[in-house]
C-alpha cells in the first residue's frame, strides 16, 4: 500500500514538473495562442516575460515603442495584465493612437474566433479591428523621444492633453 502511494505521488510529481517545464519554455506569442488571442498582440522582440497560476504575466521589452496595425499602438518597456482565455484585464503599459490623441487600452478580447474581431476598451469607448491584423507580430520603432519624457517625468498614464502638448 505504501509503496503504491509512493509511486502515485512519484508519477504526479513527474507530470507537474514536466508540465511547469514546458510551460517556462513557451514563449508569449505561444502563450497568447493557446488563450485563444492572436499571436500579434505584442511587438517583436519579447524576450523576458512572467506568467503565474493566476493568469497575471509581465511582458518586458528592451525599449518603448510603437508598432502599426490599423492604428497606431505604444508599448511601454514593461506591460502587465491578466490572461483569461479569449481575453486579456487590467491591461497596463500599451496605449493606442486614435486621430491625434492616445488612449491607454485597459482590456483586449475576442469574443468570438469566427467573427474575425478582436476589441480594445480604450475607457470611454472600445475599438474593435480585424483579427488578422494581429496574426503576427509587428516590428516595433522606438518611440519619438516627446513621449518618453512625458512618463519619465512621473506620467505613467498621460492624459489626453499631454499627450496633444507632446505632439505639438
Amino acid at each position: 500500500m505504501i509503496l503504491s502511494q509512493y509511486l502515485t505521488f512519484f508519477i504526479l510529481f513527474s507530470i507537474a514538473t514536466l508540465v511547469s517545464c514546458h510551460q517556462k519554455s513557451l514563449t508569449i506569442y505561444e502563450v497568447l495562442k493557446l488563450n485563444g488571442l492572436p499571436m500579434g498582440l505584442f511587438p517583436k522582440g519579447v524576450t523576458n516575460f512572467s506568467l503565474d497560476d493566476y493568469g497575471n504575466f509581465h511582458v518586458f521589452l528592451d525599449q518603448a515603442c510603437n508598432a502599426k496595425f490599423e492604428d497606431e499602438l505604444h508599448y511601454d518597456r514593461n506591460i502587465s495584465g491578466n490572461l483569461t482565455f479569449g481575453q486579456i484585464g487590467q491591461l497596463s503599459g500599451i496605449t493606442a493612437k486614435d486621430l491625434f490623441l492616445w488612449f491607454r487600452v485597459k482590456k483586449i478580447w475576442v469574443d468570438t474566433p469566427s467573427s474575425g474581431l478582436i476589441y480594445f476598451d480604450v475607457g470611454v469607448v472600445s475599438k474593435q479591428f480585424s483579427l488578422s491584423s494581429f496574426d503576427t507580430p509587428r516590428d516595433c520603432v522606438a518611440s519619438p523621444v516627446s513621449k518618453i519624457q512625458s512618463r519619465k517625468l512621473g506620467h505613467d498614464e498621460p492624459n489626453d492633453q499631454d499627450l496633444l502638448r507632446a505632439a505639438l
